[in-house]
């Protein structure tokens, strides 16, 4: 008997079934400094403990998509090691802030699995929650992944395709934020004096700045969320697939165009929800991403008066700027160029 982990294929996954993953990971500074390194992220809760404990945090909290990177990837050696690729995402919510010295682990239900017509792979849909160490959940979100077959000749499974809500109702946004003092929110600090009021729906905003890939800041990022995924960083074998190189994680791609949307909404400081994203088209090192966000609602939260919902869509293109607002064609294909197609909710100060 072997003693190494090749990895669950199509046929080892379950519907039913409950992976508890491998490997707490306890954040620490460094890790937010080397995502700030990696991203650029600057939104001031984040970034300062000053500027959050005026508002009413214990100190800053570590940035909502670290959190989820770190979670994403306590999943990977178990749900997508053998993984095609990462298809999307929905119904994720951050239920309670992390902070430096936290320690994250992570379970995954299996929710559904269906063959793909080819035969040689199926899409696994995974519901993953991430936890501290005293059983405090700060995460949960479902993912789909389309994941290779061990035997392209063993039979297909009945179809088992769960019904994902397309958003979630701001009234079950989690409360990974503490009951601000929005006296002491500071615009000058914040870098922008636009705040909940100040945007509408069916607002577009180019978020102008670009930022290029380069290869050795991918393999940086996967390793720092223990990421094992082979498409991500085995050259040898990824040279000889489809592509011909390394894919970008998909999870790069969304804090690349996160950070990128700040010049635009520099106050929208915390991801409270993930209703959906696709990943369009792959990323490769050497490509340039720019990002543009659409407003598509608004909604007050109950019983706060400090913060508003925006529900946000964020498109990321590689080598493609964002002036013209590019998604998709009159047939509702997705236009050259587009890589992400991301809708959150991120709450404002009012």
């Amino acid at each position: 008997m072997t003693k190494t982990n090749a990895g669950n294929f199509f046929e080892d996954f379950y519907v039913g079934q409950v992976i508890r993953h491998a490997t707490p990971r306890t954040v620490t500074s460094g890790d937010v400094a080397l995502y700030t390194a990696l991203y650029g992220s600057r939104f001031a809760v984040q970034s300062s403990d000053a500027f959050a404990k005026e508002l009413g945090y214990a100190h800053a909290p570590v940035d909502d998509l670290l959190t989820f990177h770190v979670v994403f990837g306590k999943t990977v050696p178990d749900i997508s090691l053998n993984a095609v690729a990462n298809l999307g995402y929905a119904g994720g919510r951050f239920l309670a802030p992390v902070y430096p010295g936290d320690t994250l682990s992570a379970v995954s239900e299996v929710i559904g699995k269906k063959e793909n017509s080819n035969g040689k792979t199926g899409v696994v849909y995974v519901r993953s929650t991430g936890y501290t160490a005293d059983g405090t959940e700060v995460l949960d979100y479902v993912r789909w992944v389309m994941v290779n077959k061990r035997d392209p000749e063993s039979p297909a499974p009945d179809p088992v395709v769960p019904d994902l809500p397309a958003a979630i109702d701001a009234k079950a946004l989690g409360n990974a934020v503490p009951m601000l003092d929005t006296a002491y929110w500071d615009n000058d600090l914040a870098g922008s004096t636009f705040r909940f009021g100040d945007y509408e729906v069916g607002e577009k905003i180019d978020h102008v700045d670009g930022m290029t890939v380069e290869e050795s800041e991918h393999q940086l990022a996967t390793r720092l969320f223990q990421n094992t995924a082979k498409v991500h960083f085995n050259q040898h074998t990824e040279g000889q697939g489809r592509f011909g190189r390394r894919l970008i994680y998909g999870g790069h791609v969304i804090s690349l165009a996160r950070g990128l949307s700040f010049n635009g909404l520099g106050n929208a400081f915390h991801i409270a929800g993930i209703n959906g994203g696709r990943h369009v088209a792959p990323l490769f090192a050497g490509d340039t991403v720019y990002a543009w966000s659409e407003v598509l609602y608004k909604s007050d939260l109950e019983g706060r008066t400090d913060v508003g919902a925006l529900r946000l869509r964020l498109v990321a293109t590689k080598n493609r700027p964002c002036a013209d607002f590019p998604l998709k064609t009159e047939d509702s294909t997705y236009e050259d160029g587009v890589i992400l197609d991301f809708d959150y909710w991120a709450l404002m100060p009012k």
